[in-house]
């Protein structure tokens, strides 16, 4: 036990204050042996850069989790996102085994007989010319990125390294150099510099600052998330998507939107755009693309935008590889089959209506549109949103605080009503507790 809490001492260098690294050894220590020797090997063979809830998880099936001591927990993170469709989807590992029997990889070197029909039948299903695949969501952001400026100077006719493109404060599109140089988030950025130019950064859910900043000749693009999830769930005014997407179009300037975490059925519309009825020139999608099985990500967008790309000027050894697509194809086939879209609308405000019924001084708002929501925790008696997701954990159920005071809540999409019943009164008892 001494080595461990010796082992465990050097890991929370990442900590931000000796109070909250304290807690967390003392949280930690209390756990089984299992959890213990599990924690121990990562703190010791991996690289520091994630301050994990203190639970060990090894198995996953629909809405629930398994941790290495056999208990079971819903999932209200569905890694970030990803795991929409439900964890070890059926339908999805199916058809990841089978194409991974048969061919795994080619490269981009080579045609390959599942890239085509993926193509085909994603282009068709969100309604755009053209899919280049990716792996990652910041692959994808990148892509766009590159895609926006090639459109600047090919098309637009904006003099060469000249293009900026706007992004909003408090964004969160990865963790590449080019990504966080756009970041206004300081931990995203201390020590990471020098930082790639060419972004004009405003207030979010701001269209004044909009209008003001699209009055540079030289902008070519305006990268917005819907909703921002990593910023807790900050979901805009009622409106601001389709008269942001108004304002780009007057000045010729491409609306890129990042629907990563927002897309494939998570806010109660295959798209978050949906809801104002907004069709971007550039789509990122990726996380959910896969069902959480795999890494696909994929941007989307219209001949006279995508093939201003030629060949030699992007791409990916992984993207588009033929497990990727037979993964993709299933996982979008599993959204429309079970009618995803509708069922995160119907539990998504059957899920705000029973949060907001919890009486307790900690809450300070509930938001969030479909099955994307968040709290904001008000600290009491000196516990804070840490100390409820930690009680949560302990009564059964997954989530993680975000900026410290959010506690974003995401489950599967295939959550049921008896469901989230259940889980609101584990969120409600585990709140509660610090009465």
């Amino acid at each position: 036990m001494l080595k461990f809490l010796s082992m465990w001492k050097k890991s929370c260098r990442f900590a931000k204050n000796l109070k909250q690294t304290k807690k967390y050894m003392e949280e930690t220590v209390t756990t089984n042996t299992a959890t213990q020797a599990a924690i121990a090997l990562e703190d010791k063979y991996g690289a520091h850069n994630y301050h994990p809830l203190p639970v060990v998880l090894c198995r996953g099936e629909g809405v629930f989790m398994w941790d290495v001591e056999g208990k079971r927990y819903f999932d209200f993170l569905s890694a970030y996102s990803a795991v929409n469709q439900g964890h070890c989807h059926p339908k999805i590992i199916n058809a990841m085994i089978e194409q991974a029997k048969t061919l795994t990889l080619t490269s981009r070197a080579f045609y390959n007989d599942c890239l085509g029909p993926y193509e085909k039948y994603i282009t068709e299903y969100f309604g755009f010319d053209k899919v280049l695949p990716m792996n990652s969501g910041a692959e994808a952001d990148e892509t766009a990125l590159k895609l926006t400026r090639k459109w600047a100077y090919k098309v637009k006719g904006i003099a060469e390294n000249q293009a900026k493109i706007i992004v909003c404060e408090n964004n969160f599109h990865g963790r590449t150099i080019s990504i966080v140089s756009m970041s206004t988030d300081p931990d995203a950025r201390k020590d990471f510099g020098p930082f790639t130019p060419g972004f004009i950064t405003i207030p979010y859910n701001d269209l004044n600052a909009l209008a003001l900043a699209l009055e540079d000749s030289t902008v070519a693009g305006f990268l917005v998330e819907p909703i921002q999830g990593e910023a807790g769930v900050y979901v805009p005014d009622e409106g601001y998507l389709k008269k942001a997407y108004d304002l780009c179009k007057a000045k010729n300037v491409l609306f890129i939107a990042d629907e990563v975490q927002t897309g494939i059925a998570r806010t109660g519309k295959l798209l978050c755009c949906d809801h104002e009825g907004v069709k971007p020139d550039v789509l990122i999608l990726g996380k959910a693309l896969s069902g959480g099985t795999f890494p696909v990500s994929a941007v989307l967008a219209n001949d006279d935008i995508m093939l201003t790309i030629k060949p030699g000027e992007h791409g990916s050894t992984f993207g588009g590889n033929p497990i990727a697509a037979k993964i993709a194809m299933a996982a979008l086939e599993v959204v429309k089959e079970e009618k995803l879209s509708e069922r995160a609308e119907k539990m998504g405000k059957i899920f705000r209506d029973e949060l907001s019924k919890i009486k307790s001084d900690m809450i300070e708002l509930v938001r969030g549109k479909g099955l994307l929501n968040a709290i904001i925790i008000k600290p009491k008696n000196g516990k804070e949103a840490w100390d409820v997701c930690l009680k949560m954990r302990d009564n059964g159920l997954l989530a993680k605080p975000t900026h410290g005071h959010i506690i974003r809540f995401a489950p599967p999409l295939v959550i049921t009503e008896e469901q989230i019943h259940e889980a609101v009164e584990i969120i409600k008892k585990s709140i509660l507790s610090f009465e």
